[in-house]
């Protein structure tokens, strides 16, 4: 049996409308897992369940909208989980906000409190939501999307960067508490994907060449390129993984 094979298995990903969140839930049932879609709108997540039962088989997908923002949403996705599914073994932490551009001098108290609050605190409950389970069986994979910018500094995204460190710290935390449980929690670092969440820095030809020529690869990620990430880290594969934060930049970091 493959160490990437994830029959029988439960995964939520959360921003799984579109981009990374998407590439994951896709590269994840092909593993074998049935899979939680979940962004704030509704008929965005029907449609990539949709793609998903469409092409790995009915049942293999449920949609569950939900705001990373509200607590009680994020309640009812993991109780909606549960009820389709019986179980999580499997959560990726993807959604993410920021709604500042410009230097921290500027950003006012309620831009930098929702950055905390959706890119922090939202993943403090979603683990907390479904760990027990997890801890019980002796078994689970908890994936943070961070990013890069939680390792460097920037005159443009200071708070992003800020709120995407402290990701990289909740991993830690959270496995020295849960490891004696075999209960995995680690972070993917990505580098610039494509993605319509970074489409500024990519979606001319001048600022892609712009942003990807100083990338050992000379080229910009794909949100195929974490997926892969994803899966390893959810299966067998990444299982004496744990507390570590995963770069995947094309080597701009290096």
């Amino acid at each position: 049996m493959s160490l990437f094979d994830l029959t029988g298995k439960v995964a939520i990903i959360t921003g799984s409308s579109r981009g990374i969140g998407k590439a994951s839930a896709i590269e994840l049932a092909r593993a074998g897992a049935r899979v939680v879609i979940s962004s704030r709108k509704q008929d965005a997540c029907d449609i990539v369940a949709a793609e998903i039962n469409a092409e790995f088989g009915a049942g293999r997908a449920i949609a569950v909208a939900a705001s990373i923002s509200s607590k009680e949403a994020l309640q009812h996705l993991v109780d909606a989980t549960r009820a389709a599914f019986g179980r999580i073994d499997v959560l990726v932490c993807n959604a993410a906000s920021n709604p500042y551009y410009g230097p921290m001098e500027g950003i006012a108290d309620d831009q930098f409190r929702k950055i905390l609050d959706n890119n922090i605190l939202s993943n403090h409950w979603l683990i907390q939501m479904v760990v027990p389970e997890m801890r019980e069986r002796s078994d689970g994979s908890i994936v943070i999307v961070s990013s890069i910018g939680g390792l460097r500094g920037s005159p443009m995204i200071g708070a992003y960067n800020v709120s995407k460190a402290a990701d990289f710290q909740l991993a830690r935390n959270y496995a020295v508490e849960y490891g004696p449980d075999n209960v995995r929690v680690n972070c993917i670092a990505p580098g610039l994907i494509k993605t319509d969440f970074a489409r500024a820095l990519w979606d001319t030809p001048e600022a892609e060449s712009r942003s990807s020529k100083h990338t050992p690869l000379r080229r910009l990620g794909d949100p195929i390129d974490i997926a892969g990430a994803v899966v390893y880290l959810a299966s067998d594969a990444g299982r004496y993984m744990t507390g570590q934060a995963m770069v995947v930049d094309g080597g701009v970091t290096i």
